[in-house]
């Protein structure tokens, strides 16, 4: 923050010194016009910086909730692999397994989604994936179809508990330190600026100001609801989980 200040300081400095100069010259001439070369290069480069903070504010979390759904995926379906590598168990293992998956998936849909729109995961999933691991490691088998179903059932909770740490990251992220102030800033100064520039306009003049706040104010207040990848209008939904579970009916009849 201290930096920041003292850049901000650093500029307003370079023109109030360049100023000084200037007069101190006679170089140059009054510019008191509110449509002068002084508050038309001021506004092209507020509205310049605005645009650049607004353009990050939207992509910033647009590609965040994209890479989190596509890990949504890559979770749902290292389950799905990991119902199917059940199979070469032996005994009961095989429905064992294949219930903790199942009862995995539907608590990651009904119990976990509602808290990652908050930000937060439950860790009673992450205790379930290493009891889960834990009881696979454990298991006694013989031969080498059962070592290799074994291994690869393995391979695949591993799979699914690191696309599930990724997901708790995904919940967590949200846009860079100050980038929405930033953008709240830069959206209001833009509406103000023709008046601290001069201009006064009046009757229908001020429809174009009016309708530039509004977009912006709607804009600026979007780059806030999409600010989380499980919550607004991006909201990475749950659809990958579910489609797993009709898998899991499909492949071993719910169970």
């Amino acid at each position: 923050m201290v930096a920041y200040t003292l850049s901000i300081l650093a500029a307003v400095g370079v023109v109030m010194v360049t100023a000084l100069m200037f007069r101190l010259f006679r170089r140059g001439g009054e510019d008191r016009d509110p449509g002068g070369p002084s508050a038309a290069h001021a506004g092209a480069m507020l509205s310049a910086m605005f645009l650049l903070v607004f353009a990050i504010a939207i992509i910033v979390p647009w590609t965040k909730a994209d890479a989190a759904r596509q890990n949504t995926h890559a979770e749902s379906q290292a389950a799905i692999d990991a119902y199917w590598a059940a199979q070469g168990l032996p005994g009961d293992a095989v429905r064992q397994v294949r219930v903790a998956l199942r009862e995995y998936v539907i608590f990651v849909v009904r119990d976990e989604w509602p808290l990652m729109a908050q930000g937060r995961m439950d860790p009673v999933g992450a205790a379930r994936m290493d009891e889960l691991r834990g009881r696979v490691s454990d298991l006694e088998v013989s031969g080498e179809d059962e070592e290799e179903a074994k291994g690869e059932l393995l391979e695949h909770i591993g799979a699914i508990s690191t696309a599930r740490a990724q997901r708790a990251a995904d919940a967590a992220a949200t846009p860079p330190d100050g980038l929405l102030f930033l953008t709240v800033l830069t959206g209001v100064v833009v509406i103000v600026f023709p008046f601290l520039a001069g201009a006064r306009p009046r009757g229908l003049t001020i429809m174009p100001i009016v309708a530039m706040a509004a977009l912006l104010g709607f804009g600026t207040y979007l780059t806030w609801d999409i600010s989380r990848a499980f919550d607004g209008p991006l909201a990475v939904g749950p659809e990958a989980f579910q489609g797993a579970l009709q898998e899991f009916v499909r492949v071993g009849g719910g169970v």
